[in-house]
């Protein structure tokens, strides 16, 4: 597992909130380091530096927290931005793909127009846990023509076994840092 240049800081920035949102969770909230300029900025820039040099068409980002780091790194790349929606979000034709959760199941969309045959395509969201949505968001990927380049996200939880459920698809994974449940 690949991790970022910046980890270490961007680790220290990120806060823990225990027992949220039940007894037993260690929560990793983000929001500290989107509300610290400087943070945000080398977490951005810690993607950009990894994917500035491949040839990337479209960066694919989960729905919510996966845009927030889609968005810029799409503009600093210079490619097109593609939402990941949770169903009935898109107001176009669309792909879905349903995946199941400990308690239940969920689907994600994406527009049939989203990508053209053999574009090459960086999948980011906010946090890899089961991989469950990162699965199912590039199997939408490579339905609607689109090639995974690697599976990107802020914070990647090890224990729970979704990075090596990725890697066993066959896919990449990057983060720019991880957390291991007693840290």
């Amino acid at each position: 597992m690949a991790t970022s240049i910046y980890g270490d800081y961007i680790k220290s920035v990120i806060r823990t909130v225990k027992d949220w949102p039940e007894p037993g969770v260690n929560f990793r909230d983000i929001t500290p380091v989107l509300q610290n300029s400087a943070a945000f900025r080398k977490l951005i820039d810690s993607f950009v530096h990894r994917y500035q040099e491949l040839d990337i068409d479209a960066i694919a980002a989960v729905d919510a927290r996966g845009f927030i780091i889609g968005a810029p790194l799409a503009y600093e790349l210079g490619c097109s931005f593609v939402p990941v929606r949770k169903k009935g979000k898109l107001p176009f034709r669309t792909i879905s793909e349903t995946y199941s959760l400990e308690y239940g199941e969920s689907t994600v969309e994406l527009h049939s127009d989203a990508f053209q045959k053999g574009d090459r395509i960086l999948l980011v969201d906010d946090l890899i846990a089961t991989g469950g949505t990162m699965l199912a968001a590039a199997r939408l990927i490579e339905r609607s023509g689109g090639i995974i380049v690697e599976t990107a996200a802020i914070i990647d939880l090890p224990e729970l076994g979704g990075g090596d459920m990725i890697r066993a698809e066959g896919y990449s994974v990057f983060a720019a840092c991880t957390f291991t449940e007693d840290e």
